[in-house]
């Protein structure tokens, strides 16, 4: 444990350049006391780190100075080759460079970690989007990109769900999300900070002036509390529904990761005929209509009467069609 922590003071060293002793402890979760020892250690072992004191000091390693030393684990390497998305890459215009980049730490492995590192690349391979739906258009993607990473302020044009669609703004862009193939911009507008689709940007001009990114902003952390936010606005009621035991199989293909884990969560039942009895979130009585008429016969809405109604006029109207053709 102490030569893997050894190694990994000196890769953070070596690629964040100075950082505190307590830095270097909340990174690797120990104590500043042994973050001392450690650089000690390293001291001793001949590697050219120093310290400065001071509000503004810290360790850092001679100018110059890099380590052929890697402290890569067979997990490791593999888990390099595992975690690459090449679509998101290329969309980027970076997938010759995540190549390129593959090609060079596979030649840099010692033998028996590059055959286990190529293997993950035979036998896995991670295509992000979902079924049934083209990737869609990015043209500003490099653009927007290339803005976030100078941290160069935008001027875009922007078409949104409401009136008026297309607006104007004008974007300090910290951040890229790629979710089930699809590219998200987290930018501030005025004093916001907000989430923009860049498949929905119509034009975009880079700005001549930079802007200052905020000490600390978290880019997950941001996300995550983004898409519970998300959820809690789209889920405004409830609806009770019996589903057949095939029903239950179906849920977790035709619905969203919300109904589903909310499903098996309130699961009544099975009942003599085998059903049971569920409690979901639904976003509106029509968009829960089309969802639960995608399991057929195998889901009866009990509740609310509002829904059910509606699935009786729909699907009485269907069977009217279908019986007069």
């Amino acid at each position: 444990m102490r030569a893997s922590r050894l190694v990994s003071v000196l890769l953070l060293l070596q690629t964040r350049g100075r950082m505190t002793a307590q830095e270097l402890a909340d990174r690797l979760e120990v104590s500043v006391r042994t973050i001392y020892r450690d650089v000690e250690s390293l001291h001793s072992a001949g590697i050219p780190l120093y310290g400065d004191a001071g509000p503004k000091g810290g360790y850092q390693l001679l100018d110059g100075y890099r380590t052929r030393l890697t402290g890569l684990t067979a997990d490791e390497a593999e888990s390099l080759f595992l975690a690459g998305l090449p679509g998101p890459a290329a969309e980027l215009g970076l997938g010759a460079v995540v190549t390129a980049a593959q090609l060079k730490l596979m030649a840099a492995l010692p033998v028996e970690l590059r055959d286990r590192a190529g293997r993950i690349q035979e036998r896995f391979h991670l295509d992000a989007p979902t079924w049934y739906r083209d990737r869609e258009p990015v043209t500003y993607l490099p653009a927007v990109a290339d803005a976030v990473w100078n941290e160069r302020r935008v001027q875009v044009r922007y078409r949104r769900w409401k009136a008026p669609q297309e607006v104007e703004r004008r974007l300090e862009p910290y951040g890229l999300v790629v979710k089930a193939g699809r590219w998200y911009l987290v930018a501030r507008s005025g004093e916001q900070v907000r989430t923009y689709r860049v498949s929905q940007i119509l034009d975009l001009h880079p700005l001549p002036e930079t802007f200052t990114r905020p000490e600390g902003f978290d880019l997950a952390a941001y996300w995550r509390d983004y898409l519970a936010a998300f959820e809690s606005r789209l889920r405004w009621g409830q609806a009770e529904v019996r589903l057949s035991p095939r029903g239950m199989q179906r849920l977790a293909d035709l619905m969203t990761p919300g109904v589903v884990e909310a499903a098996r969560e309130s699961a009544r039942g099975p009942d003599e005929q085998g059903w049971t009895l569920v409690t979901v979130p639904i976003e509106s009585i029509e968009h829960a209509t089309g969802e639960f008429l995608r399991l057929g016969t195998d889901a009866e809405v009990l509740a609310p009467d509002e829904l059910r109604r509606q699935m009786a006029a729909t699907t009485g109207e269907l069977a009217e069609r279908y019986r007069a053709s």
